[in-house]
């Protein structure tokens, strides 16, 4: 589901089952599709079946773990896991 636009840097690991999701539905008209672009930044590692929602930019060399849902978007350096995704460690 790419409406929205997907960009990603370089370098970036994607593991399998990630869900890259740019759009939703209006919520008064479900017909209606809103794109929001998702920004991948250059050295991010997305673990295998996390979930990136629309408007989300994730940070030059974060870490997504596993299964992860992310909302919001994920600062450089920065470890996101569960769900909703939170922040567990920074990367120094």
């Amino acid at each position: 589901m790419a409406a929205g636009g997907i960009e990603i840097g370089d370098n970036v690991q994607i593991a399998g089952n990630v869900q890259l999701v740019s759009n939703n539905h209006d919520l008064k008209d479900r017909s209606i599709l809103i794109g929001k672009k998702i920004t991948i930044k250059a050295g991010v590692w997305i673990g295998a079946g996390a979930s990136i929602l629309p408007g989300v930019t994730v940070g030059e060399n974060a870490v997504v773990g596993t299964a992860a849902v992310v909302t919001k978007d994920v600062a450089p350096n920065t470890v996101v896991a569960g769900n909703p995704a939170r922040v567990i460690k920074t990367i120094q």
